[in-house]
């Protein structure tokens, strides 16, 4: 995409904060395999300010940990091929150097990932590897950053921090490693925290005092947070705006009020309709999304969704041939679909809305 068409992109898309510390524009993250070229993220662009919090929802495979790996400058292998922007508080990261994105990582933007067990180091001791995240980006001694790291052990929740600094990551419980991944990530006070699926495989007692924390520890130093889950009812409880992932393009985006009380994308309205909701009086079973997520390497023509919408007879042919452009279909809410702003309304109203 040449500057010019860029310009106009960003044009097009709707206003925002001009103090964004997170801006994408057109990412794109594809893999070289044997069998073909994987389409991981297609165009993804989307902005973050200080303080808020974005959910990044979808299926497995839509994308969404491929983008939390993509903006960490995670994906510097031979076979991927990333373009497009990401400005991290005016730094460009996708042309960036190694090293100045090495020097970023931890410091400017971390993140909690999906399993702590494999991510933390099995041979070495909880605390030592928060004291290795400290020092890499502080001059300072070893007993200094011991004191730091069991601050942030007793801050995240964990018992008798000093004592349990020593131990190794599979003394830890689940939702004990999850905590100590946290610490670890916000030993630097980070303004950008990236959590990939942080609460998969806790029980939902500590799920709940988990999405505590990571707010609680969110207000205290004013993050900028995505969320990155398959499970809507995570992102209800802590995010302010939602964007809704689908064979790695973006089908919905807006506030996470607007996307749960007025949801726009037939794919949207399949992952409501298969959530249980304990706001709303639910008769019916719940109803999962029919079919199975298309392949990345041989993605369906035109809307990606097609193939698994039950409306798409409705577009006119328009669904098996047109990719469908994100545009607004209310104040600061857009979708990409190509069902008539009347159909869509009619089916939300008179279909959806009374079963969800």
């Amino acid at each position: 995409m040449s500057s010019a068409d860029r310009l106009l992109k960003a044009a097009a898309e709707p206003a925002t904060a001009q103090d964004a510390y997170l801006s994408v524009r057109d990412l794109r993250i594809h893999f070289d395999t044997d069998d073909g070229i994987v389409k991981s993220v297609d165009g993804l662009s989307f902005d973050l300010e200080r303080g808020r919090t974005l959910g990044i929802v979808g299926e497995s495979g839509s994308g969404k940990s491929v983008t939390s790996l993509g903006i960490m400058g995670l994906h510097r292998t031979a076979r991927a091929k990333i373009s497009g922007e990401v400005w991290l508080d005016g730094e460009e990261l996708i042309g960036a150097a190694p090293d100045t994105v090495r020097r970023l990582r931890g410091r400017k933007m971390a993140m909690i990932f999906q399993d702590p067990l494999s991510a933390m180091h099995p041979y070495y001791s909880i605390g030592s590897q928060i004291v290795e995240a400290y020092r890499v980006h502080h001059p300072v001694t070893k007993r200094v950053a011991a004191e730091r790291a069991m601050e942030m052990l007793d801050r995240v929740g964990i018992p008798e921090p000093r004592k349990r600094f020593r131990d190794y990551p599979h003394q830890f419980s689940g939702g004990m490693r999850q905590r100590a991944m946290i610490a670890m990530a916000l030993v630097n006070n980070p303004e950008l925290l990236i959590a990939d699926e942080p609460t998969t495989a806790l029980d939902v007692t500590v799920q709940a005092q988990i999405l505590d924390l990571i707010r609680d520890l969110q207000q205290e130093f004013g993050s900028a947070v995505i969320m990155i889950t398959h499970d809507l009812g995570v992102v209800a409880e802590v995010a302010d705006d939602l964007l809704v992932m689908y064979a790695g393009r973006v089908i919905e985006r807006g506030t996470a009020e607007k996307l749960f009380d007025e949801p726009q994308h037939p794919y949207t309205w399949g992952l409501l309709g298969s959530m249980p909701r304990l706001d709303r009086e639910r008769t019916d079973r719940l109803n999962p999304v029919k079919g199975s997520p298309p392949s990345l390497i041989n993605v369906p023509t035109g809307c990606a969704f097609h193939p698994r919408c039950p409306y798409a007879e409705l577009t006119g042919g328009s669904s098996e041939t047109v990719v469908p452009e994100l545009r607004e279909v209310a104040e600061g809410h857009l979708a990409a679909c190509h069902l008539a702003d009347e159909d869509r309304a009619r089916i939300w109203t008179e279909e959806i809305e009374p079963k969800l």
